[in-house]
């Protein structure tokens, strides 16, 4: 039986759904990990306004699903072996409770578990600009040794397309992780490269 990494991804209200879409087609594509998903309401509502998409489309790209009350769920406790945890797009609101311990739910739940766990948590605000609330929270998070990671495209890179921009992004998250990302983009080489 092949034995598969297994990481967590959030998806909130955010605006940026492409991103946690983008993550569970490479990873798919990639082979070797198995994603839990979560998704909240919001970020349901995202999802079809910004890529036409259903839940059902979007479950069917997962490994396992999970639903966002549900405490329960293996994803939930620590003695339940992940890689971590992607929150993409990370709403402010769940940058609060990340940031707080709440736990009110479970993208929160899974990601101070990830933390508590010192598994690697990653964290994709999608707001701007941002107030001093927001600021500090990710600086709370960052204390706590997860890594905030606003979707910036570089532009050294010349992109000539959204989907180009997106997979930078998502290319550079996913090797945090150890995901060969190998053709998303171009590392930068220095002036001469």
């Amino acid at each position: 039986m092949e034995h598969r990494k297994r990481i967590v991804i959030g998806m909130t209200g955010a605006t940026g759904a492409i991103y946690g879409v983008r993550m569970l087609e490479i990873l798919r594509e990639r082979g070797g990990w198995e994603t839990h998903l979560v998704i909240s309401s919001a970020g349901l509502v995202n999802l079809k306004y910004e890529l036409g998409m259903d839940r059902a489309e979007l479950y069917g790209m997962a490994d396992v699903t999970h639903g966002i009350n549900d405490i329960a769920s293996c994803i939930a406790s620590g003695s339940f072996k992940t890689e971590g945890v992607v929150i993409a797009p990370c709403s402010m609101k769940t940058l609060a409770a990340v940031a707080h311990g709440f736990g009110d739910n479970l993208i929160s739940r899974a990601a101070d578990v990830a933390l508590k766990e010192r598994r690697k948590t990653v964290l994709v605000p999608r707001e701007t600009p941002l107030n001093l609330a927001h600021i500090r929270n990710m600086a709370a998070v960052t204390e706590m040794g997860g890594t905030i990671f606003p979707p910036m495209p570089a532009f050294y890179n010349k992109s000539d397309s959204l989907r180009a921009m997106v997979d930078e992004g998502v290319g550079r998250i996913l090797e945090m992780f150890g995901v060969d990302a190998c053709g998303l983009y171009k590392p930068w080489g220095g002036l001469s490269g």
